[in-house]
């Protein structure tokens, strides 16, 4: 199976819980898997583990359980500092069950000279490196430091658990780790690991499948989102991004609900270009609002000067929401999206759309069934296996992002394909697309494409949800826009 990054197995891990595979039961497969390879590898003798504070202590813990109760093993397990201080309630779990399982030594290190002095490095046939995870940053501390120079000067068969501790999976020069001789790691082999410059550390890599549920890598869940930029203490106006809105003319009530959205999910700035047939009644609807008024009734390219200095100040574009499909107007939206540095491209911004945009920067492009098979110029297959194969290749060959909206959303880059099955039948009401448009704005204005695409899909179809358990059949757009908060607040 292909690789992954660290970061996206952190977002798998997460999806699974949000779909009901408790991270408790991750962590029992993967020390299980890990008590098996050591078994494959020593019929018997004594396993020596050193375990850190974080999961892959806990996956070390399920492990030497899992091996005490084979009576060819004696196993021993040192903790790097106080069992108080284990981070998470899983690995405090199965530190509690080793004082039940005939493990013939269990110490808490507490202080480096208590690891100098220790008199079980001779004895061990293998140490297991479960000190450290991937999320290391910056230089390793006492006593984890020390534990990496005793290992590696161990002269032992060294097995690390998902990454050899220490190891920076982002630094592009590996600071004080383990050299290990084994790494197992966990559902499937991690890019980083296919740099030759680290097989000095990883030694052999080998995967230990833990059975994730495979609808948490293929559809987008809670764990998605966590890589998404989010608004810090010290941030300044506009720091967490400036959407600007073009649309409206012959439907006024389309850019509205766009920029509304954006709001919501947390942009700083928003502004909406409008033509000044209706700029008094799109200002009208918030004070929130910055209107920038076009001459006349639709957008034209004589308005060009003015949205180039707007696109200047400006992050993200979404363009399409309300705008109409006058031949001026479709000339105007080709111009602009050929200078656009990011675009969110929805509605009549679609209609007639060429791709790929000469000269555009990146591009998100949300469309319907209908949309997507005038722009493909040709129909949907008919079932989501091949509809998943079609958007993937016309994303490559368009070069844009696509988020095909449907009862299962589909989103693709040209290489990586995600689902989503947030929303409700509710949501055919109209305005919702507007809606979305106006999320993913928000997101890719501080996040990449593919980022701001898959968390937009998950963000307005939970919104969605929310709302129509309070509103059922009668649930209007307005309706969603009140739950996105909601929503960003559990996130």
């Amino acid at each position: 199976m292909d690789a992954i990054t660290f970061s996206r197995m952190k977002a798998i891990d997460i999806n699974c819980a949000y779909l009901g595979l408790s991270p408790m039961q991750l962590m029992e497969n993967a020390g299980a898997g890990i008590a098996r390879e050591i078994s494959s590898r020593l019929d018997s003798g004594t396993v020596l583990f050193l375990a850190g504070r974080g999961n892959n202590g806990g996956d070390a813990f399920v492990a030497a359980r899992h091996l005490a109760i084979k009576k060819n093993y004696n196993v021993k397990v040192l903790l790097l500092g106080r069992p108080s201080r284990i981070r998470t309630e899983e690995s405090q779990s199965n530190f509690s069950l080793l004082r039940h399982s005939g493990i013939s030594e269990i110490m808490e290190i507490t202080d480096s000279s208590e690891l100098k002095s220790y008199d079980g490095w001779d004895e061990a046939d293998i140490i297991v490196d479960a000190v450290l995870g991937s999320g290391i940053r910056g230089s390793v501390r006492e006593p984890e430091a020390t534990a990496i120079d005793l290992i590696n000067n161990s002269g032992k068969f060294v097995i690390s658990v998902d990454i050899p501790s220490g190891l920076n999976p982002d630094a592009e020069v590996p600071g004080k780790c383990v050299s290990a001789e084994l790494t197992l790691t966990f559902h499937r082999m991690k890019k980083e690991f296919l740099s030759s410059d680290l097989r000095r550390f990883t030694g052999e890599v080998k995967v230990i499948d833990i059975g994730v549920c495979r609808d948490a890598e293929d559809f987008v869940g809670k764990g998605d989102l966590i890589s998404l930029r989010r608004r810090s203490p010290t941030s300044h106006k506009g720091d967490s991004g400036r959407v600007l809105v073009i649309g409206g003319g012959p439907y006024f009530g389309a850019p509205v609900f766009t920029a509304m959205a954006a709001l919501r999910t947390g942009a700083d700035i928003v502004t909406i270009a409008v033509p000044e047939s209706v700029a008094d009644t799109v200002s009208s609807y918030s004070p929130n609002f910055i209107v920038s008024r076009m001459p006349g009734d639709f957008l034209r390219p004589y308005h060009l000067s003015k949205i180039r200095e707007l696109m200047e100040s400006h992050d993200v574009v979404v363009i399409g929401p309300g705008l109409g499909r006058e031949k001026e107007t479709l000339e105007a939206v080709a111009s602009i999206l050929a200078e656009s540095r990011k675009a969110v491209v929805d509605a009549d911004g679609l209609y007639r759309l060429e791709l790929p945009v000469q000269g555009g920067g990146e591009i998100i492009i949300t469309p319907h069934a209908a949309e997507y098979s005038r722009l493909a110029e040709d129909s949907l297959p008919d079932t989501t296996e091949k509809r998943k194969d079609a958007v993937n290749a016309f994303s490559g060959q368009k070069g844009v992002v696509t988020l095909l909206k449907g009862s299962t959303d589909i989103v693709s880059d040209g290489e990586n394909v995600r689902l989503n099955s947030t929303g409700n039948a509710g949501m055919t009401v109209g305005g919702t697309g507007d809606i979305l448009a106006g999320i993913v704005g928000a997101l890719f204005a501080v996040n990449d494409a593919m980022d701001a695409a898959c968390g937009g899909c998950f963000i307005n179809g939970l919104a969605g949800d929310l709302a129509f358990e309070q509103k059922g059949w009668g649930l209007l757009a307005s309706d969603i826009i009140e739950k996105i908060t909601e929503v960003m607040k559990g996130l």
